[in-house]
């Protein structure tokens, strides 16, 4: 590791953007909020919901320099990167550490390079020689995994299922015959405004006595985490209209066979 380089910090966001002051020293260590409030290089998702991240850190842990002086870059992985423009590389992203400057990675929600493009920088950064430190903070997926009561010592991620429902099914059943053969939690995420449809298909899917978590909300004073056996969830939400409260909320969704 060469000394001369900077620091690449991996900085937690909040699960939500609701009240972020009162959240924020609920679910961000004071370590990680200073280290936050040091950093004038940054690598974000969406500069504008950065920006308003690190305003409700200044409201706790003052910041080093002004919003308006820090070098803010975009970087949403490779693949959508290459929408805006096919010259951007990780490694031009990380010059600022070649000077010795710390540059902060951050994601939109939750910790960076988990279930998030920054993977792509993290690796590069570790091609470079460069320090990577990751910093405390919200992971939904542990979240979910430790207020579910499911299997904790044995659990794979899954990220996002498929959208199309014959694909969505059939992936439920072989995520559902994993689990029963090797007795491991399954975690998937999805995207908020899918959620009915993806309980649903849960439901028609999946076998009664498995056991199905649904985290919603996880660190926000919103948050409700249930853990029911798919025939439970039936007589819970008998249709899709029972399901409405669940729609456009982030979750996590979790089952043991």
């Amino acid at each position: 590791m060469n000394s001369r380089l900077g620091t690449l910090y991996l900085i937690p966001n909040t699960l939500g953007d609701h009240a972020r002051e009162t959240q924020l020293p609920w679910v961000l260590p004071p370590e990680t909020l200073s280290q936050t409030a040091k950093l004038q290089h940054w690598i974000v998702e969406d500069a504008k919901t950065a920006r308003a991240f690190l305003k409700a850190v200044d409201s706790i842990a003052p910041l080093a320099c002004t919003i308006q002086e820090m070098q803010m870059s975009e970087w949403r992985g490779a693949a959508r990167n290459a929408k805006y423009s096919d010259s951007i590389k990780p490694a031009d992203l990380l010059k600022p550490l070649l000077a010795g400057n710390d540059i902060g990675l951050m994601s939109e929600a939750g910790v960076p390079g988990v279930a998030d493009p920054g993977a792509e920088l993290v690796l590069a950064a570790h091609k470079l020689g460069a320090k990577v430190k990751p910093l405390v903070g919200p992971s939904s997926i542990l979240l979910g995994l430790m207020a579910s009561g499911l299997n904790g010592q044995r659990f794979a991620f899954q990220g996002y299922l498929p959208h199309e429902n014959s694909e969505r099914s059939s992936r439920l059943k072989q995520l559902e015959a994993e689990s029963k053969k090797f007795q491991q939690t399954q975690i998937w995420i999805e995207t908020p405004y899918r959620n009915t449809a993806m309980l649903l298909a849960c439901l028609h899917s999946l076998a009664p006595h498995t056991q199905l978590c649904l985290g919603i909300d996880l660190s926000l004073p919103t948050e409700t985490i249930t853990t029911l056996t798919i025939s439970q969830w039936r007589q819970r939400f008998p249709n899709e209209a029972a399901c409405a409260p669940l729609q456009n909320r982030p979750a996590v969704f979790l089952l043991l066979a």
